[in-house]
């Protein structure tokens, strides 16, 4: 339920061919927790339904991140692509090779209980990363309700999965789990009908974009010295100005012709 909640978000994606704002942390970050939780579950006797959920979900969050890939913008890819390196690939090898080097027998299992503990609160933590821009334009548009709501369930489920097996390594974060998707819930009923301060597609990727879009104008400038002004004149003032500028014209050819002949003689 919890890794399917996100299909109608990328169905939308996929629709529009734009990510639109939507961040891959929470998924990226979910693909990496599941991946710990199989290693765990492989190292633990029977715990099959840990390593079955979780593959699933190794294979369907390696999709969504594939589609938002697929669509995202420039930096955005970019980023992606740097903390999928770093997570999933650096600090999962990194955890892999210090519990196989440095521990043995149940001292590693105990030591990748507590890493993964850490790294299952933040998959709850990770969507809270658009808290910020929740707030800043009072729109919900890129927090679906049905992934927070799913978390949330899910989170009660597994502590009562955990409690009921004994194993606190499942319990713990799902008390976290919990507490964070009831927050990320009451942030939706608060700005569910809010009117937005900022229409929310036109806030940049990143977060970090305050400037709302505009759209574009194109305005001719002609340099001044290029153009004289032409003041139009009423018609019955313009009439009089042309006999006052012949008169004129005339008085000044009258006075070269005599100067000429002046000369001449």
């Amino acid at each position: 339920m919890t890794y399917l909640a996100p299909l109608p978000t990328f169905y939308r994606i996929y629709k529009n061919k734009s990510t639109q704002g939507f961040q891959s942390v929470p998924y990226v970050v979910a693909l990496f927790s599941a991946m710990l939780w199989i290693y765990y579950a492989l190292l633990k006797s029977n715990e099959c339904l840990l390593i079955t959920i979780n593959a699933a979900g190794c294979v369907i969050e390696t999709l969504y991140i594939a589609v938002y890939l697929a669509y995202a913008p420039k930096k955005a890819k970019l980023f992606t692509a740097k903390i999928l390196l770093l997570l999933n690939v650096g600090v999962f090898g990194l955890i892999l090779l210090l519990t196989l080097l440095l521990s043995a027998g149940q001292k590693r299992i105990v030591i990748l209980g507590w890493v993964c503990v850490g790294f299952s609160v933040s998959v709850f933590v990770a969507p809270l990363s658009i808290i910020r821009q929740v707030v800043r334009t009072r729109s919900v548009e890129f927090m679906p309700f049905s992934l927070s709501f799913s978390l949330t369930v899910s989170a009660v489920v597994w502590f009562l999965y955990g409690l009921l097996i004994r194993d606190k390594y499942v319990a713990l974060p799902n008390v976290l789990g919990f507490s964070f998707g009831v927050i990320q819930m009451g942030l939706y009923a608060i700005y569910r009908n809010a009117t937005p301060r900022v229409p929310a597609k036109e806030v940049a990727e990143d977060g970090k974009e305050d400037i709302v879009k505009m759209p574009e104008h194109v305005v001719t400038i002609v340099k001044a010295h290029d153009v004289l002004p032409v003041v139009p004149q009423p018609k019955e003032v313009a009439e009089p100005e042309k006999e006052k500028a012949a008169a004129a014209k005339k008085e000044m050819e009258a006075k070269v012709g005599s100067k000429g002949n002046g000369d001449q003689v």
